[in-house]
């Protein structure tokens, strides 16, 4: 967890980083059924209620706008959607600390 709350190649200010990791804990609470780990990526299955996938839309744009090293793709339905979340290399510390996070949670 600290590498999500620590990096410096985020522009969300310090104070605001505790309530956007509580926003994916309840996401991979929630709605995660499966995480994959693919090299330098991670794909995360998701299921859930209705309005799903425009709270995985709007949660991944909100983290986009101040993390730019993420690329999010969300595709599928709410009953069966897929978030596929690729970085750079130099911040696949990054990328392992949120599966890892999402494989502990959506257990």
């Amino acid at each position: 967890m600290e590498p999500l709350l620590t990096t410096d190649a985020c522009a969300l200010p310090t104070a605001e980083r505790p309530l956007r990791l509580a926003d994916f804990d309840q996401l991979f609470a929630t709605a995660v059924r499966r995480v994959e780990r693919r090299g330098d990526a991670v794909l995360l299955h998701l299921a859930g209620e209705r309005g799903l996938g425009a709270e995985v839309r709007d949660l991944t744009a909100r983290e986009a706008s101040c993390c730019s090293f993420f690329t999010f793709a969300v595709a599928g339905t709410d009953e069966a959607l897929t978030l596929d979340v690729t970085v750079p290399p130099a911040r696949q510390d990054i990328l392992g600390a949120l599966a890892a996070r999402a494989e502990e949670l959506s257990a």
